[in-house]
């Protein structure tokens, strides 16, 4: 059996790692055109920052791929003729495949806006979209970064490296509050005016302007306010790369590529996963469409099973992220909205810094424990998911903080000021255990006394 994989992500790669483990007989094929080797996408900001190269950003050796014979093919797929079971190869060559894992990720928006098509106009996604930016860069006296996600402060903090001053448009009130509750959204904002990146609330792009030349040299905003940029980086969100399955028969599209639970799509043999793959019954509270880096490599994982004809339902878990915001690191664990919902209660404690902040959420009527968000300080993921699956008591939970705790010999603790925010709202009084750091999470994840010395000797 040939199992052909478009595109190399870490949906892509996980899926050929696994299949791979599960049967030693299958024939896999990965195809993309971005670049020859699969990459740490998440770290290509640090390829132009000059912290890495970029084949560090390679989790694997090349020799990897010939040791699991998995096949290579760097090429561009232009259509999927579904009905023949093949693929048309940008170089007017075919590939037959017996099973299907469309694995394409996303690609940045455009909105209409006039002038979006020049030169020195462009998101970042791609390989592609890194080396663009480093053979424009010594045109670029000043830059303009449109749109307030995860991807824009990482582009203006790239920007702003090389001296390159930056302006940075946002329509919301506060940095990326469709995604932050307003405390932390407010605190991301704080932290990025430090670093004298120019961050403009409630300022949205009206149109990007020629400099006559048939490139970027300058914006208007919808205030008529004029800005110089001779490069105008598009980050407000991005969308499944698809278009290149509009014409592939019996394929359902919606957003994305629509699939079951066992990520099959409406084409008998073809699967869709990570970015580009659209849940026509996603669970409870979850999205149809999380393009993020956790969940892909789930995806992988799972449809190797269903490739196999071992059916195994996908399964998100407890949702979790993480990101970096310049110097402030992010996570968030479960049921954390950025506007709240009747009965779900919020104890947030920040520092008196203003960069670190601990949200814990949980059911008013039950105390129930359902969310965490941290800012500038580490939470253990297992722990914090074991908590919220077991379904703790919050003051259980805040009596056992510091086993959260990522590293106490090493980082400050501030468990101690959560309990007491905690006492000081509530009338209680509630002490934390001694219990923390790694030998106490351990033994609670169910490894016991004799697993958690030898984790931590091997370590």
């Amino acid at each position: 059996m040939h199992v052909a994989i478009i595109g190399n992500g870490i949906a892509g790669v996980t899926a050929a790692r696994y299949l791979r483990k599960l049967d030693s007989a299958v024939r896999i094929t990965i195809i993309s055109a971005e670049t020859d080797f699969f990459f740490s996408r998440t770290a290509l900001m640090y390829v132009y920052m000059g912290h890495q190269r970029m084949e560090d950003l390679m989790p694997y050796e090349p020799y990897f791929w010939e040791k699991n014979r998995i096949d290579l093919k760097r090429a561009y797929v232009e259509r999927v003729l579904t009905g023949e079971k093949k693929l048309q190869l940008g170089d007017g060559t075919t590939m037959a495949y017996d099973k299907l894992i469309l694995a394409t990720g996303s690609t940045w928006n455009k909105f209409g806006w006039p002038g979006e098509d020049l030169e020195r106009v462009r998101g970042m996604v791609s390989a592609q979209d890194l080396e663009y930016l480093e053979d424009h860069t010594d045109k670029i006296q000043q830059a303009v970064v449109v749109g307030g996600g995860l991807i824009g402060i990482e582009l203006a903090e790239m920007l702003h490296s090389r001296q390159i001053p930056v302006k940075l448009l946002v329509r919301e009130d506060s940095y990326w509050s469709n995604a932050l509750p307003p405390e932390e959204s407010r605190m991301v904002s704080r932290h990025i005016k430090s670093h004298h990146i120019d961050l403009r609330h409630n300022t949205e792009l009206d149109e990007i302007i020629d400099d006559g030349s048939g490139a970027a040299g300058s914006i208007r905003t919808k205030d008529g306010e004029t800005i110089e940029a001779q490069f105008v980086g598009l980050t407000a969100g991005v969308h499944p790369n698809i278009n290149f399955l509009r014409d592939a028969e019996g394929l359902e599209l919606g957003k994305g590529i629509k699939v079951n639970t066992y990520l099959q799509t409406s084409v008998p043999d073809v699967y869709a996963i990570g970015d580009c793959a659209e849940l026509r019954e996603p669970r409870k509270d979850r999205r149809a469409i999380e393009a993020i880096w956790y969940t892909g490599q789930m995806m992988g994982e799972t449809v190797a099973y269903n490739v196999l004809g071992r059916k195994a339902e996908y399964d998100p878990g407890v949702w979790f992220n993480s990101a970096k915001f310049i110097d402030i690191e992010y996570q968030v664990y479960g049921e954390v909205p950025a506007h709240g919902r009747d009965g779900l209660s919020s104890l947030y404690w920040e520092h008196r810094d203003g960069e670190k902040a601990v949200r814990i959420n949980y059911e008013a009527s039950t105390g129930q424990i359902r969310g965490f968000n941290l800012m500038g300080i580490r939470y253990r993921h297992e722990v914090c998911e074991k908590w919220i699956l077991d379904g703790k008591h919050v003051e259980e939970v805040l009596q056992e903080l510091g086993m959260a705790n990522f590293d106490p010999e090493f980082y400050e603790q501030y468990e101690h000021a959560v309990v007491a925010l905690y006492n000081q709202q509530t009338g209680k009084n509630l002490t934390l255990k001694k219990k923390r750091g790694l030998n106490a999470a351990l033994r609670y994840l169910g490894f016991g006394k004799k697993a958690s010395r030898a984790f931590v000797k091997a370590e």
